[in-house]
């Protein structure tokens, strides 16, 4: 596979991107299908195990596993029965490629007709790479994929022209398949986000006066701190540390402007109990200090 920029340059920020292998597909198409492992083609000279891009799709379906695989930045584990789907641009990084077992397809841009493009999502970065179907999801993808790799490989039955348009009409239907289990996947995270938020919410409504620890409200629920990370960024646009501060910071606005608790007394009722640390806290989410703010209330 040759670089598409001279002299291996990269493309403005160090990272090399790789064209469609034309040359190694069947009778030139814009589509490969094939094994993952010893015998697979469509790497060619891409530096699998080092950050880089591509300019066409690729769909893993994996036979063994676990696998991990970094796509933009972010680490996946690839179990057997899963897929990975990897899109034009997007920064990947490949661990040991000797791992790699299962199917791959690639598809070069321009391949399907427009309305093909739009019904299947082909672009829609905002889907989760790493699809997990369930066993008949699993098996209908098998066997859509198992079709469209015959016909990939019959070059003998049809002439090219033919060859092409059934070549379109298969990879068509395996990735409606595909983008239907990935709008799913997509769906079902969206919910699980939800569910995630709303009980960090609760317990941080319960405890914030006395817990201020991203690690300690997500061991409690049971969740990673990137899982809890991920959740609350969702559905709030910030950070855990950042939604527990503020909740603090309100609780302390709330007792400085109606109560007449001194200023350590408000410290320790948010979980401060050194004044001076209470104060600095103030000061650096409200701009003031706590004297200030309650004098300006009066």
């Amino acid at each position: 596979m040759a670089d598409r920029t001279p002299n291996g340059a990269g493309d403005g920020d160090g990272i090399r991107t790789f064209p469609f292998p034309v040359d190694l597909s069947v009778g030139g198409v814009g589509i490969q299908v094939g094994t993952m492992g010893t015998e697979r083609l469509w790497h060619a000279d891409a530096p699998l195990e080092r950050v880089h891009r591509i300019d066409f799709h690729v769909v893993m379906l994996f036979t063994e596993g676990p696998v991990r695989h970094m796509i933009d930045f972010a680490e996946y584990e690839a179990r057997a029965g899963d897929l990975l789907w990897i899109r034009p641009g997007q920064v990947h990084r490949f661990s040991r490629t000797c791992e790699y077992r299962g199917s791959v397809l690639t598809m070069q841009p321009g391949f399907l007709p427009r309305a093909t493009v739009e019904a299947t999502g082909l672009y829609r970065y905002d889907l989760p790479p790493l699809l997990r179907p369930d066993p008949p999801q699993l098996t209908a993808l098998r066997a859509s994929l198992a079709n469209l790799q015959r016909e990939y490989a019959d070059t003998a039955t049809l002439p090219l022209s033919l060859h092409t348009s059934v070549l379109r009409h298969s990879l068509t239907a395996f990735l409606l398949r595909l983008a239907h289990l990935a709008a799913s996947s997509a769906e079902a995270a969206r919910r699980q986000a939800d569910t995630t938020f709303t009980l960090f919410r609760d317990a941080v409504e319960k405890d914030f006066a006395t817990n201020h620890s991203v690690s300690a409200y997500a061991d409690a629920l049971g969740y990673s701190r990137r899982t809890l990370v991920r959740a609350v960024r969702a559905a709030t646009g910030e950070t855990p540390k950042g939604f527990i501060d503020k909740r603090v910071v309100l609780e302390a606005k709330r007792l400085l402007a109606h109560t007449e608790l001194p200023i350590g007394r408000v410290g320790a009722a948010v979980g401060f109990p050194d004044a001076a640390n209470f104060s600095k806290f103030f000061q650096l989410h409200t701009g003031q200090t706590p004297v200030t703010f309650r004098a300006e209330l009066r």
